[in-house]
């Protein structure tokens, strides 16, 4: 193999070695969405996001997103549709986002993982700051009727 080429499969092994794939839910209740701070000292540390987290290895985005939400906030849902899928890079790695729309089944959200919750209305998500992966997400919500 010439040196070329073995740097070359090293490099693609490096971005697939630095890929983070993520679920994350869109929770909508009374025409308000719910989002989640995450915790200081965290990559990202005390921005807003869409609950959810990483996918473990052999473990489909829902059942991901599923396990999350009861660890994050210790809620059940229903996953739905598949509303918008992103991928972002950041300094040293790639994320892959799924967002899903998911129907909150029981409990009701509580702080286990994550420093605050809010249930928020489209026109609110404007004064919450989020990670850059979510801009174009949130363009499309802001145009979105929630339910």
């Amino acid at each position: 193999m010439s040196k070329a080429n073995s740097a070359s499969t090293k490099n693609s092994k490096l971005k697939i070695k630095n890929r983070v794939e993520v679920s994350a839910a869109l929770i909508f209740q009374h025409g308000k969405l719910l989002i989640t701070r995450r915790n200081a000292g965290v990559h990202l540390g005390g921005l807003w996001e869409f609950p959810g987290g990483k996918r473990e290895q052999d473990e489909t985005f829902e059942r991901c997103l599923m396990r999350e939400l009861r660890e994050e906030l210790g809620i059940k849902v229903e996953v739905g549709e598949l509303f918008e899928e992103i991928s972002h890079a950041y300094a040293g790695k790639t994320v892959h986002l799924k967002f899903f729309v998911c129907k909150l089944i029981s409990g009701k959200p509580r702080t286990l993982d994550c420093a605050a919750f809010k249930w928020v209305g489209r026109t609110e998500l404007a004064e919450f700051e989020f990670p850059a992966a979510d801009a174009r997400l949130l363009d499309k919500l802001r145009a979105y009727s929630f339910p």
